[in-house]
């Protein structure tokens, strides 16, 4: 379906001309960050590429006690299908989607050695969203009845955005029964899964419990290893899904965090462990990710740098169509900073990247949020991402074998912004191989599916 005219008339993105005439600092905004120089390797077809949709009438939602933001008649699915076309389009310099898919897993199979090779029909897909608010333990879902009992309107991965995904991918001939979704952690409740099943009933949907037509979640014999090798802990093992597939989407949402500062798509991975992050007896993912101090092991690292993860991701997403901190909001919380000025972010980012894609949440989040995502250490794990091969800490970083054998090199680029105003990177401003943020701006040509 072309979607040229839909694109031009919702007018999806500022362009970075209209960014940079953003002179007024606006409330809350963080003061401009020391210039770093780009470290790390920047990764994708156009290295270090972040693309950026925003589009105000994506949703019309006042707020709690309007509905709720996830309803068909206020998450308008045709808009969110627009963005998505728009930034995978733009991020692979496609102008078809079929062609942008195609492009995605080819140079994926191309960085893992299987040859320049297209999707091959029958191969497994695995869905990562983010749906922290509704964790097993915490008391949000009805474990009998997996409706909501509270925080109805948390900032999780909308159900609108997995349909999306799911109509690019099956329009590129993906068969439904090789596409699973899966939070391990989650109880899919009925108020998503009716809208997802109801468009894609042939979709494979896991979970923590696998009730009411889910399936639970089962643990592999693939092992992830934690480069701090803790001693006298429980073997940590991927889920079956993630084991048996052969393409991830990592689908992170915008949110501050209270522990770690940020919440994106390298933490993303939590919900891709069959375990709780503190669970008794397993290696306490939480001292590692939450620390202040610089330098020192991460083990983020070893969830975007193990084969199965983040080695088999063709596509980093982060739905920002809301944002809040984590655990505090139990509803989203809106945006002051320019071009957002008191609304819902409304946005979503993409990329090839994942130390990019991480890089770029983080200035945005920085420049909104005044306490957590500025702390100290919040950005060290990018550093140990980027330069992973010779890491501050001089961790030896291989989550695939059981003793340090084969270091990972470089995950990406890490860079930050020059001033929350103008937005650009070092690729923008052509001072260095960093990374590219793109505006997803109404094009000259159309998108086809």
């Amino acid at each position: 379906m072309k979607t040229q005219r839909r694109l031009l008339s919702l007018g999806l993105a500022v362009t970075l001309a209209a960014l940079c005439s953003a002179a007024s600092a606006t409330a809350g905004a963080a003061p401009d960050q020391t210039p770093l120089k780009p470290i790390g390797d920047a990764k994708g077809i156009h290295p270090g590429r972040v693309t950026w949709a925003h589009d105000p009438g994506v949703l019309d939602w006042k707020g709690p006690g309007d509905g709720h933001w996830w309803e068909s008649n206020r998450l308008k699915q045709d808009r969110v299908d627009v963005m998505l076309e728009g930034v995978v389009c733009a991020l692979t310099g496609e102008k078809t989607v079929p062609a942008a898919w195609s492009a995605l897993f080819r140079h994926l199979n191309r960085t893992r050695g299987r040859g320049d090779t297209p999707y091959r029909p029958g191969e497994k897909i695995i869905i990562k969203p983010n749906w922290v608010g509704m964790i097993y333990r915490e008391g949000h879902v009805n474990a009998e009845t997996y409706t909501f009992l509270r925080r109805h309107d948390y900032m999780n991965t909308a159900p609108q955005m997995i349909i999306a995904l799911l109509r690019q991918l099956t329009a590129c001939g993906v068969k439904p029964g090789d596409i699973t979704v899966c939070d391990t952690l989650a109880y899919l409740v009925n108020e998503y899964y009716d809208l997802i099943h109801g468009a894609f009933p042939g979709v494979r949907f896991e979970d923590y419990a696998g009730k009411f037509g889910r399936i639970k979640v089962r643990t592999s014999t693939l092992p992830l290893h934690w480069s701090s090798r803790p001693a006298n802990v429980a073997q940590d093992f991927l889920p079956t899904c993630f084991a048996e597939a052969d393409y991830v989407i990592n689908v992170a949402n915008l949110k501050a965090h209270s522990g770690s500062g940020v919440t994106l798509c390298a933490k993303n991975h939590y919900g891709s462990l069959v375990r709780w992050p503190v669970q008794e007896g397993y290696y306490d993912i939480h001292p590692g990710c939450f620390s202040r101090e610089t330098g020192i092991y991460r083990p983020l690292v070893d969830l975007i740098g193990h084969d199965h993860l983040g080695g088999k991701t063709v596509l980093y997403l982060i739905d920002g169509l809301f944002s809040g901190l984590h655990p505090q909001d139990p509803v989203p919380q809106r945006m002051q900073m320019a071009p957002f000025n008191g609304h819902w972010p409304c946005s979503l980012f993409a990329s090839q990247d994942p130390v990019a894609i991480d890089s770029v949440g983080l200035d945005f989040l920085q420049a909104e949020w005044k306490e957590h995502p500025r702390r100290a250490g919040v950005d060290d794990y990018l550093h140990e991402a980027a330069l992973a091969d010779q890491p501050p800490s001089q961790t030896f970083y291989d989550p695939n074998h059981a003793t340090p054998t084969r270091r990972l090199s470089s995950l990406g680029v890490h860079e930050h912004w020059n001033n929350p105003q103008a937005k650009q990177y070092s690729r923008n401003l052509g001072t260095g191989p960093g990374i590219e943020l793109v505006p997803v701006m109404p094009p000259t040509y159309s998108f086809t599916r």
